[in-house]
């Protein structure tokens, strides 16, 4: 079909990523969709989707939680979105463009935001099978269903994709190396004392790195199947997978064809209008542009300002695209890497002003001109100033370059926050908004809320790096206009977490209803509280019982209605509504007696069993009425509840240490199974996770725990704030060459400091970033006694210790509590007819089909056999 060139002029827009999306909105905050005809061809089968984001897909994110798009402004604005269909050819003569479908469009303008494609090096084998790249959602679905049946894999690349795409690797549980050409990771953003800071990190993550050395050859085998890599140095790699990441081409074959210039290593050449020299009808923005300053432009915020000059010059305003800031701030494998400005220090007489901490894996480096200006810097492990030294580029800061380096409690560090800044200096570099902006989004426009100020001026909206100190800018103008910030846990207390906790161990407040009805808000006293306060005020009240005088059993009285729903059932409630049984495997170590009654368990009940990542063995698929039974025939093993339930103690894990292991210079399994001992049940604001090394080849990944410990020589290193899981952080090191009783009392110190002062649901790793003054401030308090607070934290540790008890133990003792484990209070007797399950692999899994038409097991057979 042909679509007609009517009275209404027509936009053309080929490409929908995430700057074409902005070139869309652009076009809409302007006007020309009410009186323009806008068509977009976009070859991917989806619409724009956050791409900067893309390895958050193995994190749990979806491909529509990646989306971009609202379906609602499309149609709003009458924007006729092709997907799946790319545009083939150009006619600039005849100003018509066919897609692959065989529409035809003419156009009155022409928007090119086809992108870039990824670079593969030339190398044998290079389309094997098991080669990919990585690009887009459907590459990464692609990676996914061919690392099932894959143990290795080599990423060829150690840039910013290069890094991701080994973590989502290992995250796949492969494997990982990292090829990178140049002699160091990132060789764009940092430099060569960055990168050793950053390969440190990613070493001791497990990731294999070989720098300085190119790919020579796919090796495959006879199917055609990788199997292997031959570098440059000679060596050999064995390998089942690769992913190319080694940079990106701008995409312009289809101004080529058309007979558009195109630069010498690529990219379309346009003006400061970002019209195409050649043509004034046709515009090209994003990776696939060469702008008038000769540079390809490859992160976001340079895209977006050019789709909004081309949007600009559409609607016959002022506006040119001159050139933009390169600044970049990341996450890469939990590791926070960042430059700004003249990060290599090209410019003349400049000096550096360097702080490095290989044991933390913290590396800054500041370039300063003679005169004081700050022209740049790189930050590698520690990048929480970022936003602040990024908007002070280009002036001399009101304090010593050192004092911007140094670390907090160190003698010379400067705090310096954003309320230093100018209001010209740019927060946002993805949409340029500056700190005026934001300032007037709060006083002109009355924001106050993040979310409003992003809404009103789009900050934060982009790669999302300025989110914190956009946090930190509202609050404080809030603060300034008079306006009392409320930091409340809920709409129920106005006190934070942290409030509430000193209120309930001061006044030994021992009942939800008794500090809602005290404390409360007006309007929240007497009432039931929310989901929110209720399990956190459990929490508490569960971590201080034995000292405040409360019950220490979580489903005691008034305690079970503030409780999860896994502490509800003591059991994780899995997602056909069976529970999993997990029980204490203290380090790890089990006799071969407790396997068997573990095996009798789960064969008598019909359970599917997995060993755990924490060196347990989980049982599934147990209905609620089976719980107790199953807990009796465990706790007359001399087994006890694991806690996996709970927002406490989950598992310390331990190699086997020197009795074992020839490397071993301490008795790990030991260490573990006593501090397993020690902090089992420990309730806390979010789950804890520990492990013991016995020796520096950290065999049972310790510094990616809450709390975690390796062996030395001369006693034990104690590491805090790790976390292996969704936000990967490597832990920092707290104290080293600790004895027995040092360690236990610094951690004992550490865990009750960290329930006193996080957030609710506030991991370690979180906390530890986000208090004030970081690990210097919790190493003062709790190994230095800063705040004279240790005799406290120690004594609220012994009363945890010594009343404890088993859970389970006491529900199987209480025919009271008995009670609560049936489906049906009405029917204690009736198993729920809806949780089903059916074999798979010689055990058993879900039947979801059953429980999403909500019919008995009976009623399927029967239809079934009809």
């Amino acid at each position: 079909m042909s679509a007609t060139l009517g009275a209404t002029p027509t936009i053309v827009l080929v490409g929908h990523g995430m700057v074409g999306q902005r070139f869309l909105e652009a076009l809409a905050e302007r006007g020309l969709t009410a009186t323009h005809r806008v068509v977009v061809l976009c070859e991917e089968p989806r619409p724009a989707y956050d791409r900067v984001a893309l390895t958050s897909y193995f994190a749990g994110k979806t491909p529509e939680d990646l989306s971009m798009t609202d379906m609602e402004f499309i149609e709003t604005h009458g924007i006729e979105l092709f997907v799946g269909d790319p545009a083939e050819t150009i006619d600039r003569e005849s100003k018509k463009v066919t897609a692959r479908s065989g529409q035809v469009f003419e156009y009155d303008i022409l928007v090119l935001a086809t992108g870039s494609f990824p670079f593969v090096p030339p190398v044998p084998g290079k389309d094997a099978t098991g080669c990919f790249v990585y690009r887009t959602i459907e590459d990464l679905l692609a990676i996914e269903e061919y690392a099932k049946t894959a143990e290795t894999g080599a990423v060829v690349g150690g840039g910013l994709l290069g890094l991701e795409a080994a973590g989502a690797l290992k995250g796949l549980g492969l494997t990982s190396h990292i090829v990178e050409f140049a002699p160091r990771l990132m060789p764009v953003q940092v430099d060569d004392g960055g990168g050793a800071a950053l390969l440190r990190t990613i070493q001791d993550m497990g990731l294999s790195v070989h720098t300085g050395v190119g790919t020579q050859e796919i090796v495959v085998d006879e199917s055609g199947a990788v199997t292997g890599m031959k570098l440059s140095d000679g060596s050999e790699l064995a390998t089942d997978l690769v992913v190319f990441s080694a940079g990106v081409r701008p995409r312009d074959q289809l101004a080529r064809d058309c007979g558009l210039t195109v630069g010498e290593r690529g990219g379309i050449t346009v003006d400061e209008q970002c019209r195409t020299v050649d043509d004034p009808h046709v515009f090209a923005i994003g990776e696939c542009a060469l702008a008038s300053d000769g540079r390809v432009y490859g992160l976001v915020a340079p895209g977006y300002e050019q789709a909004e000059t081309a949007a600009a010059t559409i609607a016959a305003d002022e506006a040119a695209f001159t050139g933009a800031d390169l600044s970049t701030k990341l996450k890469l494998l939990g590791v926070d890497v960042a430059s700004f400005g003249d990060a290599h220090g090209a410019t003349a007489d400049c000096l550096d002003v360097v702080y490095s901490d290989s044991r933390s894996g913290i590396y800054k480096k500041l370039v300063i001109g003679r005169d004081g200006e700050l022209l740049g810097g790189i930050l590698v492990g520690d990048a929480d100033a970022y936003g602040t030294l990024k908007a002070f580029t280009g002036s001399v800061p009101p304090v010593s370059p050192e004092s911007l380096v140094l670390p907090a409690g160190s003698g010379g560090g400067a705090q310096l926050g954003p309320s230093a800044l100018p209001d010209d200096a740019i927060i946002c570099s993805c949409h340029n908004v500056s700190k005026g902006a934001i300032r007037g989004a709060v006083t002109d426009h009355q924001c106050t809320t993040v979310p409003e100020v992003k809404k009103c001026t789009k900050a934060g909206t982009g790669c999302g790096s300025c989110v914190k100190v956009l946090g930190q800018l509202v609050t404080a103008e809030l603060e300034a206009g008079g306006v009392v910030v409320d930091k409340g846990l809920c709409g129920c207390f106005s006190q934070t977490r942290e409030e509430l906790y000193e209120i309930v161990l001061a006044l030994r407040i021992n009942t939800y209803q008794d500090l809602l009805d005290r404390y409360g808000r007006d309007g929240a006293k007497g009432g039931d509280g929310c989901e929110i306060c209720k399990p956190a005020v459990g929490s508490i009240i569960a971590s201080l019982a034995p000292t405040i005088g409360a019950s220490g059993y979580v489903l005691d009285g008034e305690q079970a209605a503030l409780q999860d729903s896994n502490d509800h059932f003591l059991a994780n409630l899995q997602k056909n509504g069976s529970y999993s049984v997990v029980p204490r495997i203290p380090g790890g170590e089990i006799t071969p007696e407790g396997l068997i009654v573990i095996g009798e368990i789960a064969r008598d009940f019909g359970l599917y069993t997995k060993i755990t990542g924490g060196q347990r063995i989980d049982m599934f698929g147990a209905r609620v009425e089976q719980l107790p039974v199953i807990w009796t025939r465990l706790v007359d093993a001399g087994f006890e509840s694991g806690h996996a339930y709970g927002k406490s103690l989950r598992t310390v894990k331990s190699c086997v240490g020197q009795t074992w292991c020839r490397y071993g210079v301490q008795d790990s399994v030991r260490m573990a199974i006593d501090l397993e001992l020690r902090y089992r049940g420990l309730r806390s604001p979010h789950k804890l996770k520990s492990a013991v090394s016995g020796c520096a080849r950290e065999c049972a990944e310790a510094q990616s725990k809450d709390f975690g410990v390796i062996a030395t020589s001369n006693g034990w290193n104690l590491y805090v704030g790790g976390n292996g899981g969704a936000t990967p952080r490597h832990a920092d090191l707290l104290a080293q060459d600790l004895s027995d009783a040092e360690l236990i009392r610094l951690i004992d110190r550490f865990l009750m400091f960290y329930i006193r002062t996080a957030d609710r649901l506030e991991r370690t790793s979180t906390w530890l970033e986000r208090i004030s003054g970081g690990l210097d401030h919790v190493r003062d308090v709790v190994v230095e006694d800063s705040l004279g607070i240790c005799e406290e934290l120690e004594s609220l540790m012994a009363d945890h210790v010594s009343h404890y008890a088993d859970e389970w133990a006491s529900t199987i003792n209480d025919p009271e509590k008995l009670a609560r484990f049936v489906s049906f209070v009405n029917a204690p007797d009736t198993p729920d007819p809806v949780v089903g399950f059916v074999p798979e692999r010689g055990q058993i899994k879900p039947d979801l089909p059953l429980l999403s038409i909500g019919l008995r097991p009976a009623d399927v057979l029967e239809g079934s056999a009809r």
